[in-house]
């Protein structure tokens, strides 16, 4: 059965929760929320991040393209608002030289262990940039690391910088190690199908003026 792709939603966050607890709360009962929180917040534990999560989702204040095998999601790729992820990593560092903030972060990946290995985060990265042109576009940052191939898979929840480059993004500024600032403008989707209607309108204009022509 093909992937496919939807909106983390409240129609949708039960199938989230089921695959947050299929891996007991995800790196010790973050629940995808360390990203949303502001530098520096107060820790609370994995039912407080749960609740918390929820209510973003049902506020419209947390996204994610959430990538579905038949009825059950099989991983996701975060992203949203700026001011809806503050907390990103290396924040000193990427303040440091920072002349633009973007409209949107990408922020993190998270795929079943037992599916891994199988490209769904390079699915979940398309399928969340098409929602974010679907969204309004805009200029989208990410974060991730650039590593040997024979790393953990739980260095890497930022994504690859190959996986980036190869859907388009560029490499804009280095802020650690192996961490780096990559960006892309999105077109809104809108802004496609005007331009698209555009042309068609002007294709059949010409082909009306030629006609009357003949």
């Amino acid at each position: 059965m093909p992937l496919t792709s939807k909106p983390l939603a409240p129609d949708t966050w039960p199938a989230f929760a089921r695959l947050v607890e299929k891996h007991n709360g995800i790196f010790g009962g973050c629940w995808c929320i360390s990203f949303h929180l502001e530098p520096g917040e107060k820790r609370h534990g994995a039912a407080a991040y749960r609740k918390m999560k929820e209510a973003l989702v049902r506020e419209g204040r947390a996204h994610a393209a959430l990538v579905f095998d038949g009825r059950e999601a099989v991983g996701w790729c975060q992203f949203g608002l700026t001011a809806e992820l503050p907390n990103i990593r290396s924040k000193k560092a990427y303040e440091r030289d920072l002349s633009e903030l973007p409209d949107w972060r990408i922020t993190c990946f998270f795929i079943d262990r037992e599916r891994r290995g199988e490209g769904i985060a390079s699915f979940a990265l398309r399928e969340a940039v098409r929602e974010i042109a679907r969204l309004g576009g805009g200029t989208v940052e990410a974060y991730p690391e650039e590593y040997g191939e024979k790393v953990s898979s739980s260095f890497l929840c930022s994504g690859t910088l190959g996986m980036f480059e190869k859907a388009g993004f560029e490499k804009r500024r280095k802020i650690a190690m192996h961490r780096w600032v990559v960006a892309r403008r999105v077109p809104s989707e809108t802004a496609g199908r005007r331009a698209k209607s555009d042309v068609n309108t002007a294709s059949r204009e010409v082909d009306v003026a030629l006609r009357v022509h003949d």
